[in-house]
């Protein structure tokens, strides 16, 4: 195996698995941070990391299967291991950070890394589990009701009224399915359109149980993401809140955003801080949550065991997330104290004037301050790393938006 990324700082490498915005988020963290070059592996070269100089990607079809990933990565750590002292890996998605923890005992000969156990993980990342855990701990979440594969063609006496939220309660089986009019998430405003949907996903072939949840009123203004990353001795170090102004419409992109002002909420910090420090939590972790005006309180809908797609809003505002991680995991020296995060500023990932146009009314005149006092950044926008291939790529992807807007936007039922 030939050495694609030779930085001349040999501290260390990040190794990230995905090649998508999240790993360019985090490549551009680490080289704003440190001015070095990530490797990037994946299946596939994506637009997002193409014609970079500030990541390398190595793709080949199947790396992210069990058998593929396994013999990949032992090559990766031996090569690039006689290179740099160490090797910091880094999840991208949801099925790269199964595989990391599946795969511990093997990587650990090779890589540095902050995950949790798999046992927990599978704990988290069930949804119903994951709510039985925030009961436990005083977390705040949308009334929930289950069904069943054995039970989904019964009639169902909901305990809260329409409009209802339908969602997987198995993430990792349901992004393996295709069929159409699939969507992450769906609204349903009538019985009928609900039992629609849940024929739908179980005749696609999913297995797993459904989630149907009271459907928190509120435009893109209500949702909330949490970024946080706890040390590898259980104690959280860094906090940042962001604020969604604008969602993503797409059927596939539901319940990403694509725009966000930082914001602080101390409230909101230490009863996550205490929940992480409780159940041992290492590593970053990404909260969805929705503020529900009815009783003034966050509701959160799930957590993510790895930064989130939007997670470069954290850098952006001031707090580089690829600086707090390599901090603790390389450098054995962790921020002593917890870093809440509170600077406003705009991270965007799709163009102003589209996010001027679709923003709900009441965090309008914010946006435009921002934009405005150019207090504003993208993910994929980056002046060190500016070949003219990569500009029109990158400018031609954030044109399509406008487009995608007029076809989806505020549409998360069936049609």
């Amino acid at each position: 195996m030939e050495i694609l990324v030779k930085n001349e700082d040999k501290r260390f490498l990040p190794v990230l698995l995905g090649t998508d915005a999240n790993a360019y988020g985090m490549a551009k963290s680490f080289h704003k941070a440190y001015g070095i070059k990530s490797l990037s592996l994946g299946v596939m070269n994506l637009m997002e990391t193409a014609n970079s100089k500030i990541v390398t990607v190595d793709a080949e079809p199947g790396f992210d299967r069990q058998e593929n990933f396994a013999k990949k990565m032992e090559e990766v750590g031996k090569t690039y291991g006689q290179y740099y002292e160490k090797l910091l890996l880094i999840a991208c998605g949801d099925h790269y950070t199964e595989l990391i923890v599946n795969n511990r005992e093997l990587l650990e000969k090779y890589f540095v890394f902050a995950y949790i156990s798999r046992e927990m993980k599978e704990q988290l990342e069930n949804k119903e589990d994951f709510y039985k855990i925030c009961e436990k701990y005083g977390l705040d979440y949308p009334k929930t009701y289950i069904i069943t594969k054995e039970n989904y063609s019964q009639h169902h006496d909901l305990p809260f009224g329409f409009p209802v939220a339908v969602k997987a309660s198995d993430s990792i089986e349901y992004v393996e399915l295709s069929f159409e009019g699939k969507k992450k998430g769906y609204k349903a405003d009538t019985y009928e359109e609900f039992e629609k949907i849940v024929n739908m996903i179980y005749a696609a072939g999913y297995n797993g149980n459904l989630i149907v949840q009271d459907f928190i009123p509120g435009d893109d203004a209500t949702m909330w993401v949490l970024n946080s990353y706890s040390g590898l001795d259980g104690k959280v170090r860094a906090m940042c809140l962001g604020h969604c102004v604008l969602e993503d419409y797409t059927p596939a992109g539901i319940g990403n955003y694509n725009a966000i002002i930082q914001h602080g909420d101390m409230a909101v910090y230490e009863r996550y801080r205490d929940f992480l420090e409780e159940i041992g939590y290492v590593g970053f972790s990404n909260f969805d949550m929705k503020y529900d005006e009815r009783d003034g309180k966050f509701k959160v809908f799930e957590i993510n065991i790895r930064q989130g797609r939007s997670s470069y809003f954290t850098t952006a505002s001031g707090c580089n997330i690829a600086k707090i991680l390599a901090e603790d995991v390389i450098e054995g020296k962790p921020l002593q104290e917890i870093h809440y995060h509170d600077n406003p500023f705009l991270w965007l990932h799709v163009p102003e004037k589209l996010v001027m146009e679709y923003t709900p009314d009441e965090v309008k005149d914010e946006v435009k301050s921002l934009i405005d006092a150019g207090k504003y950044d993208f993910t994929l926008k980056y002046d060190k790393d500016g070949g003219l291939f990569r500009k029109l790529r990158v400018n031609r992807y954030y044109k399509m938006a406008f487009d995608k807007y007029s076809k989806y936007f505020n549409k998360r039922g069936l049609e």
